[in-house]
């Protein structure tokens, strides 16, 4: 009979429960891949709980897996490059117990994504040095498409090639699974395996508790030293092109575009169809096929470069350069009227390249998705934490960028009120940074200069010229988001209309704006709710939802402010605070704005430093503020010279439980200095009553 090989036999001397559910993930492969989803499903979510008792978190089985994995993830004891493997085999198994579905594919790819998972965690948890080998290529199916036939084959060329060259690692792997081999491939093995595994839950569940009993008494520095080895281990995780393409697909239909790189392929006969939003892959160029081209009906907007998770993905962006350049018109395709570029080379708009790899700012250049809007040749490259959706590249095809900016430039201020000057100069030193480019900015405006009014001015003016779509109003608690939206709704712009006549705007009850809201007003805790803390069933919002955020008050934090203790998410430190604030603001594809009076060292590391600013003492000097008097100072004799009391001297003192006075003799001299008034303290070291206050003493001989 056939040997048994498992690429999760190391996960046996961690629990014999891991090494059974992966066994019979393999084993339905070929005949049932939903079952084996399923399977991989469960192997995935009780990898997460031993993760969790090693480290002192785990709460109960009873905690859905998406929970776990996020509390996990907040803790930093995983990356975001791994909560997003765990995230891939929990949709693909939740899609096969719902739906009923899985194909071989989709079991093929949550194979391979497990089998990394399990290197991780063997690596974190037991050998930071283990060499897995190559993937040991599963049974294949009785009927397979030529697509699943060449995976399998290519697979299995890898192991051959892998063993061909490490003869000692595959001795050594031969050894440890020796005992699998022993095992026939028979209805009878199977069944009591899958016996077993449903036999050792009440098993694991005390195990589960066990482990974490023990690991809530360990010093913090053994967790910190498994949060080091995961993130090495993490490192070290390979996906290879085919895995890299299918998590490119699962990201680009949470996006809204129809993703399948196996069957929407131009050699399968893949086209674009009206009314559909497709991503099709390997379209011919005339410089190569591309990996991607997105077509929004007939019409393509962008190519893609897909590459493997540890590749640099800016400098990927050229190659997707290359494609939109070669890309040729024919009768399946309507486009554009013109070309762009300085030379009018480019024949797409856009641009993107990706590994699949979520953005990580410390390795910025290798993970997230990169994008170029190549109309402009002085438009920059930049990376964005995930896909355009159909509407947003569709709006941002739509914008003409240079008449907004030249329509700003000459755009008057006449308005329902009137701006003072320097309110007008830092509207204009925000629009010449934006027509430059420039993505983060910081105004800093003096307490009591206006900022609010500066604001809704300068919103309502990128609004009007079409410069942005849709700006989010970011505040850190509900009383200035209530302020703000009581500005945009009483401010009279043009024509006796308040602002929100013109322009649509949500205010803090709701969560989600409208197709045609202008302005959403939210409070920072909220968003990170939104984007951060989605349910499993729940998307975060598009990255492209908002073109432009302004954060009021930015400088302040959560910690900061007593105000905002019934807010909506608590935070574990100032720290975790400014982190997930950061990470909203670089979650959305937009300009950032920040207003402030006092900037703190996070807001310029966020903002950069100001480009405009207007103290206190320019608005004092100008006439708009008034400076404060300088304080009176009162002196009394007591002030001046302070007490003393000589040693044998008879004093009065107030005695309050008793309402009277008593007659005491100092038995050595006492001395107060002038603003040390500490008679309580020194009287009670002599062991007499205390009296009320240092006021309040009553004291006889005129002192």
């Amino acid at each position: 009979m056939t040997p048994i090989l498992s690429n999760f036999a190391h996960l046996e001397e961690h629990n014999e429960q891991l090494l059974r559910l992966g066994l019979l993930a393999e084993r339905y492969f070929p005949d049932d891949p939903n079952t084996s989803l399923l399977k991989l499903r469960q192997l995935t979510e009780l990898l997460a709980q031993q993760v969790a008792t090693r480290i002192g978190l785990y709460v109960s089985s009873e905690e859905a897996q998406y929970k776990l994995i996020r509390r996990l993830q907040d803790q930093g004891i995983i990356s975001r490059d791994i909560a997003q493997l765990f995230t891939e085999v929990r949709q693909a198994g939740n899609a096969a117990n719902h739906a009923l579905t899985g194909d071989h594919r989709s079991a093929l790819t949550a194979l391979k994504l497990s089998w990394q998972l399990g290197v991780w965690f063997h690596r974190t948890f037991k050998n930071p040095a283990f060499k897995s080998g190559a993937f040991i290529p599963p049974k294949a199916p009785p009927s397979e498409s030529d697509e699943l036939h060449a995976e399998l084959e290519r697979l299995a060329q890898e192991l051959a090639k892998y063993q061909a060259v490490h003869h000692e690692t595959a001795q050594q792997l031969e050894s440890t699974e020796a005992k699998l081999r022993e095992a026939k491939d028979e209805q009878a093995f199977w069944e009591q395996l899958a016996a077993e595994t449903e036999a050792a839950k009440a098993l694991l569940a005390q195990q589960l508790a066990s482990q974490q009993a023990q690991a809530q008494n360990q010093p913090k520095s053994v967790v910190k030293k498994f949060v080091a080895e995961a993130n090495t281990a993490a490192a070290a995780v390979r996906l290879d092109e085919a895995e890299t393409r299918k998590l490119i697909d699962q990201q680009l239909r949470g996006a809204g575009w129809e993703a399948d790189s196996a069957t929407l392929h131009h050699a399968c006969g893949a086209r674009p169809q009206k009314g559909k939003n497709r991503a099709i892959a390997e379209w011919p160029t005339a410089n190569g096929p591309a990996d991607y081209v997105l077509f929004a009906g007939l019409t393509p907007i962008t190519a893609i470069e897909a590459k493997r998770k540890n590749t640099d993905v800016s400098a990927a962006l050229q190659q997707a350069k290359r494609y939109s350049r070669g890309f040729e018109p024919s009768s399946e395709t309507v486009m554009h009227p013109h070309n762009w570029g300085s030379t009018h080379e480019y024949r797409l708009p856009f641009v993107f390249s990706a590994n699949g790899r979520p953005y990580l700012r410390q390795l910025a250049t290798k993970s997230g998705v990169w994008f170029c809007d190549v109309r402009q040749p002085d438009n920059l490259a930049h990376a964005l934490d995930g896909w355009y959706t159909p509407e947003g590249l569709s709006a941002l095809l739509q914008r003409d960028v240079q008449q907004a900016d030249a329509q700003l430039a000459q755009e008057p201020f006449d308005y329902g009120f009137s701006l003072r000057p320097y309110q007008i100069a830092a509207i204009r030193a925000v629009e010449a940074a934006i027509a430059k480019g420039q993505r983060e900015m910081l105004l800093a405006m003096a307490t009591g200069t206006g900022k609010t009014k500066t604001c809704v001015a300068l919103v309502y003016r990128l609004l009007k010229a079409r410069r942005f779509r849709r700006v989010l109003f970011l505040v850190d608690r509900s009383a200035l988001g209530e302020q703000a939206a009581n500005a945009f709704k009483d401010t009279r712009m043009e024509s006796l209309q308040t602002f929100a006549e013109v322009f649509g705007i949500k205010e803090l009850d709701k969560p989600q704006p409208d197709t045609d809201t202008a302005v959403h007003i939210a409070t920072v805790q909220g968003m990170v709710l939104r984007t951060l803390y989605t349910g499993d069933d729940t998307a975060p919002p598009a990255i492209d939802h908002y073109d432009c955020i302004v954060v009021d008050e930015c400088h302040r934090g959560y910690l900061l402010d007593r105000e905002l203790s019934d807010t909506e998410l608590e935070f574990r430190s100032f720290e975790d605070y400014v982190s997930k604030y950061r990470r909203v603001l670089e979650y959305f594809d937009a300009f950032k704005i920040g207003l402030t009076a006092t900037p703190a060292l996070h807001t310029t590391q966020i903002f950069g430093a100001p480009i405009y600013a207007y103290s206190y003492r320019e608005a004092v000097i100008d006439g708009y503020l008034v400076d404060h008097e300088p304080p009176i100072q009162i002196n009394t004799e007591l002030s001046k010279s302070g007490i003393q009391w000589k040693a044998g001297e008879k004093i009065q003192i107030y005695d309050p439980q008793n309402n009277q006075l008593e007659l005491f003799t100092t038995p050595d001299e006492i001395k107060l200095g002038p603003f040390k008034f500490e008679v309580q303290q020194h009287l009670t070291e002599l062991r007499i009553p205390p009296v009320v206050s240092d006021n309040q003493a009553l004291f006889a001989g005129g002192h």
